[in-house]
């Protein structure tokens, strides 16, 4: 007589990089990490390798200047691709850190961070395409310009993000009120520049810097209390 065979019921197994699995400190290390990572990049990629290389509304100059410097170009484009993987695995981390606090708050506040990710990804291929476009200088500034447009517009849904987590990080009880408001403050600042790009305002974009200061906090206290958080 045959015997049937019953599949054993198991749970599901889960990589290390499974966010589902988890703790709150596990998540708070990984985005403080991610944070600091993406701070360095963009200091380093777009300040560093981009900005001295294009001059506002100097089309031949700017493709003199890149095709003089083709490596530290492209390198600041690479570097602004990984900041956009990276933006993807901190608003998987923050999701775990703040679902205790609100769940489904949480993951919207993640999507908005995953959907500005992926405009701030194809903001990048602008910058791609201007490359390809040197020998036509007024062609590769007006890519470099869509760039700076586009990525400055999706900064209003990453200030979006930020507002929703700055509200949850001050009903946590887990991290002092104080970063909740400066992360407020720095998203109402991004959705300014936003606002501000649309309709063509004539002012410099200096609003979401206002923030930087409590973002960097926030880096600190993920890195040295929030790794602590219980599971």
């Amino acid at each position: 007589m045959s015997s049937l065979v019953v599949p054993s019921l198991q749970k599901p197994q889960y990589g290390p990089l499974d966010f589902r699995r988890w703790t709150q400190g596990t998540a708070s290390l990984v985005s403080g990490i991610g944070l600091a990572v993406m701070a360095a990049l963009m200091i380093a990629g777009y300040f560093g390798g981009i900005v001295p290389l294009v001059t506002a509304g100097d089309a031949a100059r700017t493709a003199s200047d890149i095709s003089g410097s083709p490596s530290l170009f492209l390198g600041g484009v690479a570097c602004i691709f990984v900041v956009t993987l990276l933006d993807i695995a901190v608003a998987a981390a923050w999701y775990v850190l703040f679902k205790p606090v609100n769940r489904r708050l949480s993951a919207v506040a993640a999507w908005i961070r995953v959907i500005f990710a992926g405009l701030f990804m194809l903001a990048a291929g602008h910058l791609v395409s201007a490359f390809s476009l040197l020998g036509q200088p007024e062609l590769a500034l007006q890519e470099i310009q869509q760039f700076n447009s586009m990525w400055l517009i999706s900064l209003g849904l990453f200030g979006i993000h930020l507002l929703l987590i700055g509200y949850l990080a001050v009903r946590s009880g887990f991290m002092a009120r104080i970063f909740g408001i400066l992360l407020a403050i720095a998203g109402l600042g991004y959705i300014a520049d936003a606002v501000g790009t649309v309709l063509s305002v004539e002012v410099p974009v200096v609003f979401g810097s206002f923030g930087f200061v409590g973002e960097v906090a926030v880096i600190f206290w993920l890195l040295i209390k929030g790794r602590r958080l219980a599971a």
